[in-house]
């Protein structure tokens, strides 16, 4: 009975103690923490004891390295960090993330282990800050209340950007691709990218299948390293010093090296004969190859050598470039797919020059205008035996000579334009964008074959029209890349096909704003759009902002340049508002006006004099004089020949004697500061000329008009006095004197002074 009672007891005494533990528990935040504050002391704690802790680790370098080579310290390094790692996983698995952090390759697991705990910190810490919100009251997922019958606006999306659909469906709005804070390419180059303003030199050194051994200069490049003194000048302009100390010849810097091969190209009849168009590979059947290794390089270029044809095109970038970025070149032949990574290979593209220069392989192009140009600049690449199949389409006059249109027109397929604006710097590549620049070249061999059969058919089986659109291709593989080289005159194409009016002030600070946006360009490898768009540049020229925030409101958006120079653009202005202001005259854009010619320059430099009467009167006044005084004994002296030249020379009239200056002509001094004329051109060519100076002229200007007045109206007041004595002289005068009578005057000045009166 005693046992049982005391059971009882403990029984009733668990109980108890099971209750209050429960009521404890429920009053807990978290288990073992009664408050949150208990737990962020608990919290910053452990972490202060943490950073202690790793504080305490051997440091990376020599004293890790030394710790390492102990085996007991690499197995428990090893032990805890996996343990770390998974502990990683777990919670980011619990948060929603990627936790596949083990499973990692050895070269690049540092790097994704890496991008994979930024991407979960930043889903940690935005889920903090949306629950922070939601305990301040702010729902940021809430979305506002709306009254009945509002409908939300739709968003317009241009036609460029759509894609239609033949069902009638909905249409597919294009996705644009670009990669931000992405590192620039150029960095990792092996050959910096030369922005210099100097002239392109060829990369060429060395020249297979060639008819014509290459220059010495394009051999001996490797001579620059040995010359110390040039090199803090762009390599152009070294090699450019290095040929006049040689005296060799300079035109070899800038030929073609090719020129003489492509002269001499012949067109096998093999290739001016009907083909028999052979089927594409469907995508799924055809192998792909990702280039990015020179051993894969090197393979490339020795099955290209064995294949008879094979198709190129390549994917371009320009925006965060002065001069672009080839950044992909895909290859097609009959049975394999390449895509080369150019960005990766550059400095070793060169070794296909093998392929592309042999004259017994053909390379099909579309619209290689571009891509000729581009693998000239970046890899010194050359193609000879090319057919392009753009101006096969135009000899056909098909009704679009586009790329899509062949596709669909010969090969029944729609081209997915999706990417076509995409950042192709991007690595890696995503899946469908492979898919995009693979599709480029996949099906073109095949159109290679269909356009040479209807070139032929269209022309009766004559190989006139085929062997036309040869020539021109090879013409196009003529071509030389030529790098932007600025000039005092560069900004004026800009301004004339702008169709822009600017008075002096506008246009000078047009000049210097082109003159800044090109040389920042060049230093920070950047495009002139990137670091100002041109309709910046003009709203900013018209304006003339008096501040920099002026310059900051006629760009919207800001480009990042812009707002780092701001102070220099703001400098620039200042210098413009400066400049002496003329008034624009509009003449050549006046509806009243519709002819212009270059003789009414100077009616246009010069006002119109006012005429007077005197001016009109003085030549008739004088004209009559002539004919007072000279005596017609000199015209009887005059034999008759001297009278029929004279009778000539009176009677002829020069019909360009409008267009002829005088003797004593007078051209305007302001044509000095007027841009559209010559004179502005030739005395002030690119020189400012200050307030000061201009003032003093205007001075000057009204002392001479001053003095020409006073002397013209001194020599006109002599002139009207001759004028009447020899009227009065010749003009018969009847007198009659009716009296004539000396008498005193009154005047005493005595009997010789006398008053003849007299009456007519």
């Amino acid at each position: 009975m005693n046992s049982s009672k005391s059971n009882d007891a403990t029984d009733s005494s668990c109980q108890g103690g099971n209750l209050d533990t429960t009521e404890e528990v429920k009053d807990e935040l978290c288990p073992g923490f009664k408050d949150a504050d208990t737990f962020v002391k608990y919290g910053l704690g452990a972490v202060l004891s943490a950073t202690k802790a790793s504080a305490g680790l051997p440091q990376s370098g020599d004293e890790y390295d030394f710790y390492r080579s102990f085996p007991g310290f690499q197995e428990f390094c090893e032990s805890q960090g996996d343990k770390l790692l998974h502990c990683m996983s777990q919670i980011m698995q619990n948060h929603g993330c990627r936790s596949h952090i083990k499973d990692r390759d050895k070269l690049t697991g540092i790097e994704e282990r890496f991008d994979l705990v930024v991407d979960s910190n930043d889903v940690i810490l935005e889920r903090a800050g949306i629950l922070l919100d939601e305990a301040d009251g702010v729902n940021r997922s809430q979305k506002p209340v709306m009254p009945v019958g509002f409908q939300p606006p739709k968003i317009v999306v241009s036609s460029w950007n759509r894609k239609g659909s033949s069902s009638g469906s909905r249409s597919e709005t294009f996705r644009l691709l670009h990669a931000k804070n992405i590192a620039r390419p150029q960095l990792k180059f092996k050959e910096k990218v030369d922005n210099s303003n100097t002239p392109f030199v060829p990369k060429i050194f060395i020249k297979p299948n060639s008819l014509k051994a290459l220059p010495s200069y394009f051999t001996n490049k490797q001579i620059r390293k040995e010359r110390p003194e040039d090199l803090d000048v762009p390599a152009a302009l070294a090699d450019f010093i290095h040929q006049q100390r040689t005296q060799e010849h300079v035109e070899d810097m800038f030929a073609h090296p090719y020129q003489y091969e492509l002269d001499h190209l012949i067109v096998p009849e093999s290739l001016l004969s009907k083909p028999e168009p052979q089927m594409y590979k469907p995508l799924a059947e055809t192998n792909l190859t990702f280039v990015d290794s020179l051993e894969d390089l090197v393979t490339l270029n020795e099955k290209l050598c064995k294949s008879s044809e094979f198709a190129v095109d390549l994917e371009h970038h320009s925006y965060r470039s002065f001069l672009g970025l080839t950044c992909l070149m895909q290859v097609s032949t009959r049975e394999e797919d390449f895509i080369i990574d150019t960005l990766e290979l550059r400095s070793e593209l060169y070794i296909l020059n093998e392929a592309f220069t042999d004259p017994s392989i053909v390379k099909v192009f579309h619209g290689a205008d571009s891509d000729i140009e581009w693998l000239q600049r970046d890899f010194g690449l050359y193609v000879v035996n090319l057919f392009d199949t753009h101006q096969a389409s135009r000899a056909l006059n098909l009704a679009r000579h586009s790329l899509d249109h062949l596709l669909k027109h010969f090969c029944d397929v729609d081209s997915d334009k999706r990417y076509q604006l995409a950042d192709w710097r991007i690595r890696p590549l995503p899946e469908e964008m492979i898919q995009y620049a693979r599709s480029d070249t996949h099906y073109l061999l095949y159109i290679y074959d269909c356009v040479r059969a209807q070139l032929l058919d269209s022309n009766h089986g004559q190989p006139g029209l085929l062997q036309c659109v040869w020539n021109k291709s090879r013409d196009i593989s003529l071509k030389k890349y030529l790098k932007p080289i600025y000039t005092e005159e560069s900004y004026l194409e800009l301004q004339r096909k702008q169709k822009k009016s600017f008075n002096t002030q506008q246009l000078t600070a047009f000049r210097l704003l082109f003159a800044w946006r090109d040389k920042l360009a060049r230093q920070e490898d950047e495009s002139t759009g990137y670091v100002l768009p041109t309709h910046m540049m003009i709203k900013i020229s018209e304006e003339l902002p008096k501040e920099p925030q002026g310059i900051i409101a006629c760009c919207i958006p800001v480009p990042p340049l812009v707002r780092q120079q701001v102070n220099e653009l703001h400098s620039l202005v200042q210098q413009a508002r400066e400049m002496p202001l003329l008034k624009v005259r509009n003449h050549r854009c006046s509806p009243e006006v519709s002819l212009f010619g270059p003789h009414d320059e100077t009616i246009r430099l010069s006002a119109p004099p006012k005429i007077t009467l005197f001016q009109v009167a003085l030549p008739i006044l004088l004209h009559f004089i002539q004919l007072l005084f000279i005596s017609p004994n000199d015209q009887r002296s005059m034999s008759v020949a001297q009278m029929k030249a004279r009778r000539i020379i009176e009677s002829f009239e020069n019909p360009f004697r409008m267009y002829l200056p005088s003797a004593d002509v007078h051209v305007n001094k302001n044509a000095k500061f007027d841009p559209s004329s010559k004179i502005f051109e030739i005395s002030k060519r690119w020189k400012l000329q200050s307030v000061e100076q201009q003032q003093k002229e205007l001075e000057a200007k009204k002392k001479i008009r001053e003095e020409a007045k006073q002397q013209a109206k001194k020599a006109s007041g002599n002139l009207v006095q001759l004028s009447f004595k020899f009227l009065k002289q010749s003009h018969i005068i009847c007198c009659c004197f009716h009296r004539a009578k000396f008498s005193p005057c009154g005047s005493g000045r005595g009997a010789g002074c006398s008053v003849i009166k007299t009456s007519v």
